[in-house]
């Protein structure tokens, strides 16, 4: 083919000085109009036909191969192998222009290459995502470190095709730089043998709720790669955070809340000390009428009545004996309110205890578990139980501590 441009163009009268630089100028034209129409094809024409193919067959993985682009890669390949194949025939390759797009060519090929491998592990990480059942296979982290390599290769490949030296050449030099790449890689080597930690320990899954207070991450972690995990809080913002830091540090998984069935419900009232009471026997009568207390109430008399009689004390005698409190008995109709509440976890446990008193009071704790484990749904069972326990602690003469408010000073104030 070069001969044939350069019988042409003595034809076309072009003088003997300016022949070799005619020669490769038509040969590049030549190059780049037949690579054009190469692409065109490729891009236009067969990418278009595999796409119909595709769209038509009944199997999913070969979407995949569309939506990550795979055949778009590949077809980018095509004007890159013709100008490494054209230009030997078309220009000389001991040329100045010839070597310049021969190494182009091959570059070219050696990164396209490597995105297409690329393409092709997306396609297997989205592949996998979609049937896979083990959550803690690393291969998110495993198919980054696959893509460093395909890419560190195709970098050798370059550099030994601009040096003209061979890969093997340049691979021997890097054993003294050993040291320099561990500094480099540090975050990669730590992060992919965290990644390996974590998916070994079962300590982390996409889709996991987990707290990092120090990362100010609190939501769903939504990928674990090699450098960072990405968590979606709750506020919906993305935290980025260090693979490493999973393994160096602290956090909170909530897998295991979320697989138990049952959410905890932990909280707190404060009694005020001098509204607890014993009661009398006509309150006592009262309260019975309360279904939730009536068995309580009959077993609880009749244990205070023997205790008595045991001591031989008369039933009058109310200084020596024991007696019902009201803080007692809303503890007991608590418990009791708790155990038949149809949102309340029946086989987890289920109490409520009596704190410590504080300068604010004497504590009661209220810990069970909510059978419903969606958050707006577990906020509202929690707000539901707690409504009703304030609401009916007058009927026990029980106050509710809160500090004092403005309208408590108008009061105290209206009075005086």
């Amino acid at each position: 083919m070069i001969e044939i441009i350069n019988n042409w163009l003595i034809e076309q009268n072009v003088g003997a000085a300016y022949l070799p630089y005619a020669r490769s100028w038509v040969g590049a034209a030549l190059i780049f109009i037949l690579c054009g129409i190469s692409y065109y094809i490729s891009k236009h024409q067969l990418l278009v036909m595999i796409q119909k193919i595709v769209s038509h067959s009944r199997n999913t993985w070969d979407d995949l191969l569309l939506e990550h682009k795979v055949f778009n890669r590949i077809a980018l390949l095509t004007p890159f192998l013709f100008l490494w194949f054209l230009t030997p025939h078309l220009v000389e390759a001991e040329s100045v222009l010839g070597h310049f797009f021969l190494t182009f060519a091959k570059i070219a090929i050696s990164f396209q290459v490597a995105r297409s491998i690329g393409a092709l592990l997306n396609v297997i990480k989205s592949s996998y995502k979609r049937t896979a059942t083990e959550k803690y296979l690393p291969l998110n982290s495993s198919i980054q470190v696959i893509k460093l390599i395909v890419y560190i290769v195709a970098s050798i490949l370059s550099i030994s095709y601009v040096l003209g030296k061979s890969p093997f050449y340049l691979l021997s030099g890097l054993g003294a730089l050993t040291a320099v790449l561990l500094l480099v890689f540090q975050d990669t080597i730590k992060g992919l043998v965290a990644s390996i930690q974590i998916s070994a320990n079962k300590m982390v899954a996409p889709g996991d709720w987990i707290e990092l207070p120090t990362y100010g991450a609190d939501g769903d972690v939504l990928e674990i790669g090699l450098n960072t995990v990405k968590v979606k809080n709750f506020d919906n913002t993305i935290t980025t955070v260090p693979t490493y830091a999973l393994i160096s540090g602290s956090f909170r998984n909530w897998r295991g809340m979320m697989q138990s069935g049952g959410r905890r419900i932990k909280r707190s009232i404060i009694i005020d000390i001098t509204s607890v009471k014993f009661y009398q026997k006509d309150e006592i009568d009262d309260l019975s009428k309360i279904k939730l207390l009536t068995q309580y109430l009959v077993d609880k008399t009749a244990e205070i009545n023997q205790d008595r009689n045991a001591l031989g004390l008369a039933p009058d005698d109310l200084r020596n004996s024991r007696q019902l409190t009201n803080i007692g008995t809303f503890r007991a109709y608590i418990a009791a309110y708790l155990a038949q509440h149809p949102k309340v976890h029946s086989e987890m446990t289920c109490m409520v205890r009596q704190l410590a008193s504080t300068d604010s009071g004497i504590p009661l704790e209220l810990y069970c578990f909510s059978n419903d484990q969606n958050w707006v749904n577990y906020e509202g069972i929690q707000a539901d139980i707690f409504d009703h326990i304030f609401a009916m602690a007058p009927l026990f003469g029980i106050r509710i501590f809160q500090h004092p408010t403005g309208n408590d000073w108008r009061n105290l104030n209206a009075k005086d």
